[in-house]
């Protein structure tokens, strides 16, 4: 197999001069970084989109330069005078660019003007002006309008003046024209079936919307047209129901089951399930004698949540096919094999912030997935808000045009003219491998939901809708009287399909439900199951010294930091050599490293993840000479199968979380990290943790082993940047207070105190036959503090993580009269401060891990100190946070013993901000906890 390493310098004699490479993600390796070739965002330039302009052009340019200035106009602005509201309630504005007065040619209308090289929709060199105006106002200011000048590269914007100016009109054969009917008038019917025998049930139709469906198929079709083996998709709720029905052929009974109120889940699954509208399904289609498997992922009500989870999983599949960056060919490119496919109500589009964090990375290094294809079901409405007081903008898809993403508005009044737009829009990323958006102009037949009464805040809006013929029928009539096909025809379909929902209906009862989820890549793990399991996570220690040298080992000419040389470098392969003093970056790639000789990636994200917030990781080294930027853990031998993808991000929290947490239930076989850059940074990303992390296994069946690595530590250094906030993921798990936990809680949360113990966790997330989300409370100090270093002994064979450690000093059992129980890093204070004292009577115990609660360990533990007559919690948060409030019943409820609070008081934030009462602070909390 030819390495990565060598593709990437093979790649880098291959530099193309394209006016793209100027915007091109740059990236500094002269050998390549594992997930990230930099040569694949660059396009190259076609012959026939050229910039440069025939001297007959020039002159015709010249000649003609109002006539240019006009075109150029209708290029620019001539969306904004196009026909795309279906209800015709959207003011047009004047566009004085487009008045022929403004250049002068209201007396030229019947003159005479060459074409070439000022306007591509002609089939003729000459038109007079009015004739061209016309042209101009079919081909922009239609029932599509396009957003392209401000498109970065000129390539791209010749490109779509082309695609547009040639292309004006889409030509659908008869039989093309018959079939895309029956589409619409089947995704009508379901609606109408479903209003019938489930009148009160919301099911947030498609009925307005239903050209979606067009969209959707098209981009199907031209999936398999470009090659393209795998979709990713994400929607909400509109029309979700319809899709999965009309397009992926999800079996209509277990919709059925569900709005009756069973149970969409498998027997035997543990899991609570979701609602209706969060349904989700996998599919393999054929088109034009192609497969496409098309995954929809589940969504939570959070609607735009969705958007970088299903980037995520469409990043984690490329890595599977070895497609795009992944890729040992160097003319792969990014999108070749899989689609990210995200559909967006237009409210939600506009007003979430998710949506921008997900178009920042979409071309970044290590987030690039070739392009997502973006489709706007526009409501015209945000649940009751109007467009116009919901947004500041002209358009809800204006936002796209931050990152300079081109936007196709469509009418959905006009089935052909969505499928042309989806056409272009396919074609466009299919050469540019970028995002692009298609604003579908619709309607929404009844309100937030079937049983909302929408004319209380838009009746003027309600009253055209309730006075018009549905697109379905419209188009339908539109098919017949062309003469393609008699209406019996599509009333036949109509019945037939309705025929089908109904045998589906009569199943309800006699249906059980075949497992969905375990399949495929997930085939050898199982559900976690009532009892906590111990996995030998142990390494042999020669093993861990070969891949601890490699975790250092750079090539011989480059120049790597000088104090990384002493204090990384040199000390790493010192306390490997001694087999002592491991720190905790030197546990972390040594469970790296080892997982990566067993064939599992490793994918580490967040901000400034390759050095690491506080400098102790380096796992990511630069040259001080050229920038080249070198991964010693993708180079520990040419036979290397899996290997370190470090993913620096944009400084984004629930975006990144959330396509982090998509890789990850993509892929079983990849130990997925998100760092936060300080612990309680994962607010931004509460979201993702609320709606997937801590419940996607539960409502969907989707195991995920991502792991969330939050720094924290009550150092002085003020409300932010000091606790993660561990008292919020410990009341989201479902640890029980009053029964013993086993390995299937909802997430796993941990406070390693050394580095072995961090060894372990790494390695077990990988090792056993299930997959939990995994917290750890990360360390600040104790990166680099000697007490939490470990020896390569605690990582051999034979070891495991530990989820209780005792009292690790020379304390006599006997003596102990005082037994203080605490998490994390607060222990080593703890021991310190036992030391000025000389407390010999008082012991500290250990929680490592709070989730699942460590019952059984805690009880043998007591046992060995029979003299004791008080019990402490002492943690360094205050006591309304940390995990006082957790541990409090339990121990009292499970292990058998009454606990005194020893701590700070309640506050209102995390910590305080003036040094004083910092000091006032850890004196008292010192006081309580040794009386």
């Amino acid at each position: 197999m030819l390495s990565i390493c060598r593709v990437h310098a093979i790649g880098s004699a291959l530099v193309r001069i394209t006016t793209r490479s100027l915007f091109a993600a740059h990236y500094h390796s002269k050998d390549g970084a594992y997930g990230h070739k930099s040569w694949c965002c660059s396009s190259h330039l076609d012959t026939d989109v050229q910039s440069n302009f025939s001297s007959e052009e020039l002159e015709n340019r010249t000649q003609h330069s109002k006539v240019v200035q006009l075109v150029e106009a209708y290029r620019s602005h001539g969306h904004k005078t196009a026909h795309l509201d279906p209800l015709n309630l959207m003011e047009k504005e004047f566009v004085p660019e487009l008045d022929i007065n403004f250049y002068g040619l209201q007396d030229d209308l019947n003159k005479m003007v060459k074409t070439e090289g000022i306007f591509y929709g002609t089939g003729t060199k000459e038109l007079s002006v009015k004739d061209l105006i016309q042209k101009l106002q079919e081909t922009y200011s239609g029932t599509i309008g396009a957003e392209f000048q401000h498109l970065q590269t000129q390539e791209e914007r010749i490109w779509f003046v082309r695609q547009f100016e040639s292309r004006n009109r889409i030509l659908l054969s008869p039989e093309e024209q018959v079939d895309l009917a029956k589409l619409l008038l089947k995704c009508q019917a379901f609606d109408h079936f479903i209003a019938t025998k489930f009148a009160t049930v919301k099911r947030y139709g498609g009925e307005g919307g239903e050209s979606m469906m067009a969209c959707f198929e098209e981009v199907f079709r031209g999936c398999a047209q470009h090659g393209i083996e795998n979709v990713v998709m994400c929607m909400p709720h509109r029309g979700r129901l319809n899709f999965m029905t009309c397009l992926l052929n999800f079996p209509p009974v277990i919709m059925f089951r569900k709005m009756k109120g069973v149970t969409e889940l498998p027997p035997g699954a543990q899991g609570t399930g979701d609602v209706l509208s969060h349904l989700y399904s996998s599919v393999d289609l054929t088109y034009d004698n192609k497969s496409v498997h098309v995954s929809l992922i589940p969504n939570p009500s959070h609607l735009e949540a969705n958007n970088p989870v299903a980037a995520g999983k469409a990043r984690s599949k490329l890595q599977t096919l070895r497609s795009g960056h992944y890729s040992t060919n160097i003319d792969a490119k990014p999108g070749d094999k899989v689609l990210c496919l995200q559909v967006h109500g237009d409210a939600s589009f506009t007003g979430q912030g998710v949506v921008a964090e997900t178009f920042c990375f979409a071309d970044a290094p290590h987030f690039s997935t070739g392009g997502s294809i973006h489709i706007i079901v526009n409501n015209q409405v945000g649940f009751t808000t109007e467009a116009e007081r919901g947004r500041s903008s002209s358009y809800c898809s204006d936002i796209a045009k931050m990152n300079g993403y081109p936007v196709i508005h469509v009418n959905a009044d006009c089935p052909q003219d969505v499928k042309r737009a989806t056409t272009i829009a396919m074609e466009y990323r299919a050469k540019f491998q970028r995002d692009v958006v298609i604003d579908l102009i619709c309607f929404r037949r009844w309100g937030h939901n079937e049983i909302d009464e929408p004319a209380f805040t838009q009746p003027v809006m309600y009253n055209v809708i309730n006075n018009r013929m549905s697109i379905p029928d419209l188009y339908a009539q539109q098919v017949v009287s062309s003469g393609f096909c008699e209406e019996k025809d599509l009333t036949d379909s109509v019945k037939d399909f309705n025929s089908h929902l109904s045998e589906n209906l009569d199943k309800v009862s006699s249906h059980e439900n075949k497992p969905f989820h375990l399949q495929a890549q997930w085939s050898s793990l199982v559900q976690a199951g009532d009892n906590i399991t111990r996995w030998d996570t142990g390494v042999p220690i020669d093993a861990l010294r070969f891949i601890g040298s490699k975790s250092v080992t750079v090539p011989i000419d480059m120049k790597i930091h000088p104090t990384l040389q002493r204090g990384h470098v040199d000390k790493r392969l010192k306390s490997l050599t001694e087999g002592k003093d491991l720190d905790w970056a030197t546990a972390e790639a040594l469970a790296m490293g080892s997982l990566l000789c067993q064939g599992f990636h490793v994918r580490i994200s967040g901000q400034d993840v390759g050095r690491g917030t506080f400098s102790h990781r380096h796992c990511m080294l630069v040259d001080q000479e050229t920038d080249h930027i070198y991964i010693p853990l993708n180079n520990i031998s040419e036979t290397q199968e899996a290997f370190l993808e470090v993913a620096n991000s944009a400084l984004s929290e629930e975006g990144v979380l959330g396509f982090e947490y998509g890789f990850s239930i993509d892929k079983p076989n990849a130990l997925v990290i998100w760092e936060a850059q300080f612990g309680d940074f994962f607010n931004a990303a509460q979201t993702i943790i609320d709606t997937y992390v801590t419940s996607g296994e539960l409502k969907w069946l989707l195991q995920s082993g991502l792991v969330m690595v939050l720094p924290t530590g009550m150092d002085g250094a003020g409300p932010e940047h000091s606790s993660c906030r561990i008292e919020r993921f410990l009341q989201q798990c479902d640890s029980k207070e009053d029964k013993v936990d086993g390995d299937n809680v909802n997430i796993q949360i941990v406070n390693p105190t050394t580095a072995a113990q961090y060894f372990h966790l790494l390695r077990r997330q990988m090792v056993r036959n299930f997959q939990k989300p995994l917290i750890v409370a990360g360390p600040k100090t104790l990166l680099r503090l000697p007490a939490a270093a470990s020896t390569l002994a605690e990582m051999a064979p034979g070891t495991h993580f530990l989820p209780v450690l005792p009292d690790s000093t020379a304390v006599t059992s006997a003596e102990v009269t005082r037994l203080v129980f605490c998490s994390g890093k607060h222990y080593y204070a703890l021991v310190e401060e036992r030391q000025k004292r000389a407390a010999k009577h008082v012991a500290f115990i250990r929680l490592e891990s709070l989730c699942p609660f460590p019952t059984s360990e805690l009880q043998e533990l007591l046992q060995q100190y029979p003299n004791v007559k008080e019990f402490i919690w002492s943690q360094e948060e205050h006591r309304n946070m940390g995990a006082w409030s957790f541990v409090n019943p339990r121990f009292q409820n499970l292990v058998g013993c009454s606990l005194k609070y020893a701590g700070r008081d309640v506050l209102g934030t995390p910590a305080v901000g003036i040094g004083e009462l910092h000091k006032k602070e850890i004196e008292a909390m010192m006081a309580q906890t040794f009386g």
